[in-house]
């Protein structure tokens, strides 16, 4: 990457998707990643229980990386943004990056996507992700067409 990333938006959010993606069993880049998130910074999954009970797992950046390295170990992983909206206020900015993923990059179609709720803070220097939240797209959760538009 040329650009450091977190001095601008753009940079921070395609740094995010680019440290995640590889193919099985190659070491992600949380070298990379790493350094986006602010201190303390929360990643945090949702999902939806076999019962219908909707559950949030709430992980730090080092806990996201150990509970990822099994399935990144035996699966190629592709992971990138196809729309965003974007607001900002002062220091801080509120980012909602829809994204699709794949197993490898030549898959026809995405074997999911969903939206990331990415908050970020603006320390005077760069920007860093505070906390990150995200949700699948599902039978009963379909992406709004809005969401799939960039503004």
């Amino acid at each position: 990457m040329k650009d450091e990333p977190g001095k601008d938006i753009d940079t921070l959010i395609e740094a995010l998707y680019a440290s995640i993606c590889g193919p099985a069993g190659q070491e992600r880049k949380w070298d990379q990643m790493s350094p986006l998130f602010f201190d303390r910074a929360h990643m945090i999954r949702t999902d939806v229980l076999e019962d219908g009970t909707p559950q949030a797992v709430v992980r730090d950046v080092e806990e996201y990386i150990e509970s990822t390295a099994g399935f990144f170990d035996q699966q190629g992983f592709y992971e990138w943004e196809v729309a965003r909206r974007t607001e900002i206020f002062g220091n801080v900015a509120h980012v909602f990056s829809t994204y699709e993923a794949r197993f490898n990059p030549d898959d026809p179609e995405p074997f999911k996507r969903g939206i990331n709720s990415i908050q970020l803070f603006h320390d005077g220097k760069r920007w860093w992700i505070i906390n990150m939240l995200w949700d699948n797209e599902r039978d009963d959760n379909p992406l709004p067409a809005k969401y799939l538009i960039t503004e």
